[in-house]
């Protein structure tokens, strides 16, 4: 099989290509298979949102959910096992782009459960559980860029498991999660843990971004304001990246963990299918392109790149000047941009508890029928 030129093209510009979605009918399929040989995928994402809607659609887990019944599982443990044991096949089907890669790509996220986002303690202890239970070194622990989930990715990187941090909205909340994943990589190297093998990436939402300002630009509706609309979302991600820059390639205190062969914790795009039908299908794609970054799509998002993504090199790099300017132009129409933030942190969190507790609820059901057929 060939790859597709669009996502080799990409690939070629330093961004992995990761899919965010996993269902078992994906894995028995053979479509992972497929993306990973024909549509340079190298990695997956997956969220209570998308374990939630595997679980509702099919019978691929029903079996399972029956076994499970008839042990007496409860509805947190069948959860458990029915995502670990997905996460685990999709790890073992993209080994090989693991060691190809030395471990930087071929990874599997899995989130702790959403409902302990503002409980430090109880995140780190769920995070060690997952890592535990999955047993694969390609696995990445999701956690949440919550306040309390800040300590918990220096704790959880300090014990030398690989975490991808999620629900990351603002600049200043990333600057905060680097700094926790160099804590954790001075405790793991102090406790005499191999750095090297420690993975980590910053999932840095994009979409939602320009969902939230454009409606508030909407209200305020001056020509001015307006005007900015679409361009909040690519300036705040580009920002992003030039903090990564000034953290890992020209701050000496990443540059001393080198010689032990620490990674720098690379920006992920998340949240990059387009949501206004007024934005081409490709934006945060073709306009978020650097070295050494992770775009995690939606099925949907990859074939738009394959079709017709146009890749001209990178886009983000110099960048900074401009996209602080437009920051500076938000803040002069009106745009509370701290607030924009806070209130996106908020609904990401609770959109992500409420598919987590629809879950719950079905998966009850699941057990109750599996239970009355037995």
């Amino acid at each position: 099989m060939t790859q597709n030129v669009n996502t080799e093209k990409l690939s070629a510009a330093g961004v992995s290509i990761w899919l965010d979605d996993l269902s078992r009918d994906r894995i028995q399929s053979g479509n992972l298979q497929n993306l990973i040989d024909t549509k340079s995928i190298v990695g997956v994402t997956t969220n209570p949102s998308i374990f939630q809607a595997a679980l509702s659609k099919g019978s691929a887990y029903d079996a399972q959910v029956r076994e499970l019944a008839q042990r007496g599982a409860d509805v947190d443990a069948t959860i458990t096992a029915v995502t670990t044991d997905d996460v685990r096949a999709a790890c073992d089907i993209l080994a090989p782009q693991f060691e190809a890669s030395n471990g930087v790509d071929g990874r599997v996220s899995i989130e702790v459960d959403p409902r302990l986002a503002h409980d430090t303690d109880a995140t780190v202890a769920q995070a060690i559980e997952l890592h535990k239970i999955v047993d694969r070194p390609n696995v990445l622990i999701k956690i949440p860029a919550t306040l309390a989930g800040i300590p918990a990715i220096a704790k959880v990187i300090g014990e030398g498991i690989s975490v991808n941090v999620t629900l990351i909205f603002s600049v200043e909340r990333y600057e905060a999660v680097m700094g926790a994943y160099l804590e954790g990589l001075d405790t793991a190297k102090a406790a005499g843990r191999d750095i090297s093998s420690i993975e980590s990436v910053a999932s840095f939402f994009v979409s939602r971004v320009d969902s939230e300002i454009d409606n508030r630009l909407t209200a305020i509706g001056t020509p001015e304001a307006i005007e900015l609309r679409g361009k909040a979302a690519l300036a705040n991600a580009r920002l992003a990246y030039n903090a990564y820059q000034q953290i890992f390639e020209v701050q000496p205190r990443f540059q001393a963990l080198l010689a032990d062969g620490a990674k720098a914790q690379r920006p992920l795009w998340a949240s990059t299918g387009v949501k206004n039908p007024d934005y081409p299908d490709t934006l945060y794609v073709t306009e978020l392109v650097a070295p050494n970054t992770v775009n995690t799509m939606p099925e949907k998002t990859l074939d738009a790149l394959a079709d017709h993504g146009e890749i001209t090199g990178d886009t983000i790099s110099g960048t900074a000047q401009e996209s602080q300017a437009v920051f500076d132009q938000l803040a002069a129409v009106g745009i509370d941009l701290a607030d924009v933030f806070t209130v996106l942190e908020t609904e990401g969190v609770d959109k992500f508890e409420v598919s987590w507790n629809e879950l719950l609820d079905a998966t009850a059901e699941q057990l109750r029928a599996a239970t009355q057929k037995s």
